[in-house]
């Protein structure tokens, strides 16, 4: 049995280990900044720089890391060890408030988006003392940002904190004009819920696709899928529940607020939500939490796919953004209320989502864009491209209300009648949920659901932060110069929603007359990658970004070619693996098949007594004319990836250059191939069948 209270964040120098280990003064610095942010003094991180060591060292470590969050979208790490040499040859276990603050890495060999030379290595990491160090294998990990020399930063923390301040900010601005003077910090807090796959390790180590791209780059649907709904909340197999029951506990002692965990829709596909935590924290957790689950799948013979789309014809991956925004006095901002259409406060911070999601598709389109939630958005398990919010019929009627000057009067919730004596009777929620919806209103939070399974969530949360807070400030503009504050705040709110409301869709996502709709509405549709971040450098982004202190222009170039470029990356990656997997397995594979066919079939014409059906002879025919499809295919596709290789272009026109060359060419190959594994015998295919994965884990 575990005792959770006992082991929750055991690993973890969070602020009961620094209320035991700081002097008052001490505490109280560090507690300001994490809970404010303000400044540290190099005398506060020399104290906290020796009670950490002290701590590490008690727990059994050696070393230390400078962990951080560089472009790439996964973590990086360098360990040094608290180790210093002593008089006689001995050696003394040091650690400093310098050491702690700052360190260095080579800024030249991350993505850098051309900032930094080959030759121009130096790079900094800066201690973020507002998320929690924590201890894993043996070293104590410091959370940091990551910058160049020259001062821009290279990593997903530094802006996601720039845009925490400012959002901050703005709505502190906005609830002063409300007569709340005693809210010093607004925090965003986020909750992502993260889906993922196991599949046993021996099919995993089979497959050179899932091996070198994480998804399935051929594959024939199984003969069972996602059909009957029966592994959506299903029992949980024993072996996935072993591996759940210690991700559980790893997460905990690494104060990770771990709290649901189920069967999702596909076969071998699961789910873990956390509880709400501060962005910053919760971005952290959220790579921590996808580095522990392949650790713990591989000491359990099991592979953790987080791939967006790992197997075609079921259900992908995502990760679900819960966003909110909350006082330091615990007041959540986008809570309704029981009466929200006289909650002039709620209706206002909601009027500046309504905005700046309208007024910013983009953003949020391009932080989630990638060449693997491409396969994945749009399908029956996640949204469209389109860019709307779902707010919930009673919500939207409130809406329509105010555009119209209307009165709204809300009728309460519903009472659910279960009609079973023993059974109580409950009360329906306002609002249904909207599976279809890329932002929904969800009651005291919105969620985001387009992002992929494997993404970083710092840039969506970048972005939501951003456009929200540049919102906020233009409303608390206008309604400091006003004269009468209530009487100009229901006149913005009422221009808001009537000039924002083609935004709000409560419909399907999924239909084409959506498709038709949004279009008239002037909504964008970006259905890919390159469509999606050719916007990242438009001139109203760039002076956002700017205005709001986020990036810089040379900051926003770097990321816009460093995105694109993983784009192309990747989908040069899975067309050479897929070349590989075409020449040297399955072209021999369905040859060796085709022959042995076709050797049955002159024997059994050399034997009297038996001859060929016409079944084996179109059989053989049908292969045959495939295999030749195949190979020919093949020869393009590597034809069209040896020009792309060679190409000396711009990164956007390279990267449409993979989408209409090369991936249209992988599509067009991978249907032959499955065709092939489908209609030969399974004993001749060189990998691991649908099947084989999805079911593999019992």
């Amino acid at each position: 049995m575990i005792d959770v209270p006992s082991i929750f964040g055991i690993d973890v120098f969070n602020e009961q280990v620094m209320k035991e280990r700081l002097d008052k003064d001490t505490y109280n610095a560090l507690k300001a900044t994490i809970k404010n942010g303000e400044s540290l003094n190099i005398n506060i991180a020399n104290a906290v720089a020796k009670a950490m060591k002290e701590w590490a060292i008690e727990k059994g470590c050696t070393h230390y890391t400078h962990w951080f969050q560089p472009m790439t979208g996964i973590t990086a790490e360098k360990h040094d060890s608290f180790l210093t040499p002593a008089d006689n040859g001995k050696v003394i276990m040091e650690f400093s408030g310098k050491e702690l603050a700052k360190g260095e890495s080579d800024a030249s060999s991350f993505p850098n988006g051309g900032i930094r030379a080959t030759f121009e290595a130096r790079g900094y990491t800066a201690w973020d003392p507002t998320s929690y160090a924590f201890i894993k294998d043996s070293s104590l990990y410091i959370p940091t940002a990551f910058m160049s020399y020259t001062g821009e930063v290279l990593d997903k923390k530094t802006p996601l904190l720039r845009s925490m301040d400012r959002i901050s900010e703005e709505a502190v601005r906005v609830l002063k004009l409300f007569g709340k003077d005693n809210v010093l910090r607004v925090t965003a807090n986020v909750g992502a819920e993260q889906e993922y796959f196991l599949i046993d390790r021996k099919m995993y180590d089979k497959r050179k696709d899932l091996k070198y791209t994480g998804r399935t780059l051929f594959g024939a649907k199984a003969t069972k899928g996602q059909e009957l709904e029966d592994h959506y909340f299903g029992a949980i197999k024993n072996r996935v529940s072993m591996f759940m029951k210690e991700l559980d506990e790893q997460l905990w002692r690494l104060g990770i607020y771990s709290k649901t965990k189920h069967n999702e829709v596909a076969p071998a596909q699961h789910e873990l939500a956390p509880i709400f935590t501060t962005t910053n924290i919760a971005t952290d957790q959220n790579q921590l939490t996808m580095e522990t689950m392949k650790t713990i799948a591989r000491k359990h013979g099991m592979s953790c796919l987080l791939h967006e789309k790992p197997f075609k014809g079921v259900n992908g991956s995502g990760k679900h953004n819960n966003w909110s925004l909350n006082t330091n006095l615990g007041e959540n901002l986008l809570k309704p209320g029981k009466k929200p259409e006289e909650n002039t406060q709620f209706l206002l911070f909601l009027a500046a989502v309504v905005k700046a999601v309208d007024e910013h598709q983009d953003l949020l389109r391009l932080s989630v864009a990638t060449a693997g939630n491409d396969h994945r958005l749009g399908s029956s398990e996640a949204p469209p491209a389109i860019i709307s919010m779902y707010l919930g019929d009673d919500l939207e009627a409130i809406v329509d209300a105010i555009i119209r000057h209307e009165d709204y009067e809300s009728h309460g919730k519903v009472l659910m009648q279960t009609g079973v004596e023993s059974m109580p009777d409950f009360k329906k929620d306002t609002s249904d949920r909207n599976r279809t919806s890329p932002f929904a209103f969800t009651g005291n939070k919105f969620e985001f659901r387009s992002l992929g399974s494997s993404i970083s969530i710092s840039c969506p949360n970048i972005m939501l932060n951003t456009i929200v807070a540049d919102t906020l400030s233009q409303f608390a503009d206008k309604l400091e110069k006003a004269e009468n504050f209530n009487s100009a705040c229901r006149s913005l709110i009422r221009k808001t929603f009537r000039e924002h409301r083609r935004i709000i869709f409560n419909g399907d996502g999924y239909t084409d007359e959506w498709v038709e709709e949004a279009k008239r509405r002037g909504l964008l549709n970006l259905e890919n990658t390159p469509d999606a971040l050719k916007h990242f450098i438009d001139e109203k982004n760039i002076e956002l970004f700017e205005r709001n202190h986020i990036y810089g222009k040379k900051e926003i170039y770097a990321r816009y070619e460093i995105l694109l470029e993983n784009y192309s990356k990747v989908i040069s990656i899975e067309a050479q693996t897929m070349i590989n997997m075409a020449k040297k397995d399955i072209f021999p594979a369905v040859s060796r098949f085709t022959g042995d066919l076709a050797k049955t079939i002159i024997n059994k014409k050399a034997v009297s007594t038996s001859i060929p059906t016409d079944e084996e002879e179109k059989l053989l025919m049908n292969m045959s004319a495939l295999l030749s499809q195949f190979s020919k295919l093949t020869d393009k596709l590597d034809e069209n990836l040896d020009k792309a290789l060679s190409f000396k272009t711009d990164p956007l026109t390279l990267s449409i250059y993979y989408r209409d060359n090369v991936l249209s060419v992988m599509n067009e190959l991978r249907d032959i191939s499955d065709t092939m594994e489908t209609d030969m015998a399974t004993e001749y295919w060189p990998y691991p069948s649908y099947g084989d994965m999805l079911y593999s884990v019992q």
